[in-house]
């Protein structure tokens, strides 16, 4: 069985079938070509019948899932066109939605004092404080100075830990309780201190020929000054006491300051809505999934298409190769209808000729001298 295949862009399957074709070629051509149309039209449906369905239904079904998920993301779209996508933040049970006043000279000039003011607090009570406790005399600072410093950082931590309480309070009336009583706490320290240091004051401003004048036999009948049990003198104790009392809450204070001064110029704060948060990632997962059923879908049609379009291709061939056939047919049918035509008309004129000569010598002889007794002719 001889067949013909197009194989410029791959295979057609099945091929064309030749001898089909040849078969008929011998009958009318419309009929013929009917026939070739509709022979060739079932053998490729024999072939790719199930694929073609299986295609259709392919491009139904994302049609289908296409159709419903482009209705989920308009309505996404139409749900987040009516929503804010910010929203104020609550700042004290209320939206933080009122405008606030613009940094001025005054502000700026009391923001930068107060952070100086905490960073001279701190760092005069880290190094008093570990000075002071290098100078104890204790043999696990004298080893080891570095900490006498470790030990002093408790002032900034303590410091931040009473702001952070500060922080906390929802209601304005006991942040103000807060930060007075801070505040009281931390004047007192500095007056404990104050009065303190007076009271050793006049022995630490006495210079060393004073105090080698003022020395007396009769010194060890006076009574010594009170300390505790471990020897240290009380009016040290309560002066390394206020003074971290005083830079703990005094430092406290200014960052509660600080913080209200930034509260009466910070910018208005938006913050990102959640529910259009939770819409605008649903609408970019249906468009994600919208963008693959329409690839899918594609590649369905496409497959369906490619299909049609080798049928329409197989069955186009094999009608050309049939009216070829049939001209070549009629062709031959010409060439032997003329030679056919040339033969008769070579034996017409030899019929002719023969018939002529025949009718020559019937009249020569019907022309001649009639015969006569006399002459013997």
């Amino acid at each position: 069985m001889n067949q013909f295949s197009n194989k410029e862009n791959g295979s057609i399957t099945p091929a064309v079938h030749l001898e089909f074709i040849q078969n008929q070629a011998g009958l009318p051509e419309a009929a013929g070509i009917e026939e070739i149309e509709s022979y060739h039209r079932a053998v490729f449906l024999h072939h790719h019948a199930r694929d073609m369905e299986r295609y259709q239904q392919e491009a139904r079904v994302h049609e289908d899932r296409l159709a419903h998920l482009e209705n989920r993301l308009r309505d996404a779209r139409a749900r987040l066109g009516a929503m804010e996508k910010l929203v104020p933040v609550n700042l004290d049970g209320e939206p933080d939605i009122k405008p606030t006043s613009p940094w001025n000279a005054w502000d700026r000039a009391m923001f930068a004092a107060g952070l100086l003011g905490i960073a001279t607090l701190l760092v005069f009570g880290i190094l008093n404080i570990s000075f002071n406790l290098l100078e104890s005399g204790l043999v696990t600072f004298i080893e080891n100075p570095i900490r006498a410093y470790f030990w002093a950082a408790l002032l900034p931590v303590g410091a931040l830990a009473v702001k952070v309480g500060w922080d906390f309070l929802q209601s304005r009336k006991w942040r103000d309780v807060y930060l007075w009583t801070c505040l009281a706490a931390g004047v007192a320290g500095v007056l404990v201190w104050v009065g303190a240091y007076a009271t050793v004051y006049p022995t630490l401003s006495k210079t060393t020929k004073d105090q080698i004048e003022s020395l007396s036999v009769f010194d060890q009948n006076q009574p010594k000054p009170r300390g505790n049990t471990t020897g240290a003198k009380w009016v040290d104790v309560v002066t390394v006491g206020a003074q971290a009392t005083a830079e703990i809450f005094l430092s406290a204070v200014l960052g509660m300051y600080l913080t209200m001064i930034y509260a009466r110029h910070r910018p208005v704060r938006l913050a990102t809505n959640p529910l259009f948060a939770q819409l605008d990632d649903e609408r970019r997962s249906l468009e994600e999934s919208v963008a693959a059923e329409r690839l899918a879908l594609a590649e369905a049609k496409g497959s369906q298409t490619r299909l049609e379009h080798q049928l329409t291709a197989l069955v186009s061939f094999a009608k050309s190769i049939f009216q070829k056939e049939v001209a070549l047919r009629q062709d031959q049918s010409q060439q032997k209808r003329i030679l056919l035509d040339q033969i008769s008309e070579q034996i017409r004129n030899q019929l002719q000729s023969v018939e002529n000569g025949v009718l020559a010598d019937r009249s020569r002889l019907s022309t001649g001298p009639a015969f006569n007794g006399q002459n013997g002719k």
